[in-house]
């Protein structure tokens, strides 16, 4: 992957003022959650039961016996937590770019939408197959995909959560952050490396199967942006992905033998 050239009369940033960039987008966004989930590991370690008893939950209610206000918590919180990727917009029209730099737009729909759906089907059922195994080993919590009422939007707002997940991380950790490490000049191999790091640690929190499914995706998705120079092919391919489970959970579970 090349950078493209700043345009005429935009300064060229600076590695100190890329990384303080970086610093400040990730300390409000996956950055912190990675931290986050970091903490909710240590406590689930040493909680008096083990991993395998204990519960993540990706989409919770947020107000119990209460669906109008938690269908507006719901989307409130899905609006605030997709709000970073707005920042990184702004930060590359300052730089001279945009997000048609790293390829979130609609020039490619077709190709696009081909590549995320082969992805989505290799990714999601290797990924599957991955978290049934870890999970029977006892090293991972077990993932409740969703929590929601059975309410007529249950299945709307668990679709906008997988939506604002492959936007937010594809953009935020595919896109953004390994076009910026290029132009600080990492070599392709060790800023995947950090992408994919990062992508594992805000998946803490489900122990340590999400820590290391997740990186080895981020190491597939990076390395693919790279390739290509589009994160839109990554952003259908992750939104597919977390559809799928967590519609596919709120259908299923309690209904199939070996879904946990």
């Amino acid at each position: 992957m090349h950078t493209q050239p700043a345009p005429t009369g935009v300064p060229v940033l600076s590695r100190r003022l890329i990384g303080a960039e970086l610093l400040v987008v990730f300390s409000v966004s996956l950055g912190a959650s990675g931290l986050v989930a970091l903490v909710r590991l240590v406590g689930a370690l040493t909680a008096p039961s083990g991993l395998k008893s204990q519960h993540a939950v990706l989409t919770p209610t947020l107000a119990p016996g209460r669906p109008w206000l938690d269908l507006t918590l719901q989307l409130v919180n899905i609006a605030i937590t997709v709000a970073p990727v707005a920042l990184v917009a702004y930060l590359l029209i300052r730089s001279g770019e945009s997000l048609r730099t790293i390829g979130v737009d609609g020039r490619e729909p077709g190709r696009d939408l081909g590549r995320g759906a082969a992805l989505a089907a290799v990714i999601g059922g290797t990924g599957l197959a991955f978290y049934l195994a870890v999970y029977a080993t006892g090293v991972n919590l077990q993932v409740v995909a969703g929590a929601l009422p059975d309410e007529w939007w249950r299945v709307p707002v668990l679709v906008l959560a997988a939506a604002q997940n492959g936007v937010l991380e594809e953009v935020l950790v595919a896109g953004y952050l390994l076009h910026r490490l290029d132009q600080a000049g990492w070599s392709p191999w060790r800023a995947v490396v950090v992408s994919s790091l990062l992508r594992g640690s805000y998946h803490l929190y489900q122990g340590f199967g999400g820590f290391v499914g997740n990186v080895v995706m981020g190491l597939v998705f990076g390395r693919l942006y790279q390739r290509w120079g589009r994160a839109m092919p990554l952003v259908v391919a992750h939104t597919l992905i977390d559809t799928v489970a967590f519609v596919g959970y709120a259908l299923l579970h309690g209904k199939v033998s070996w879904l946990p």
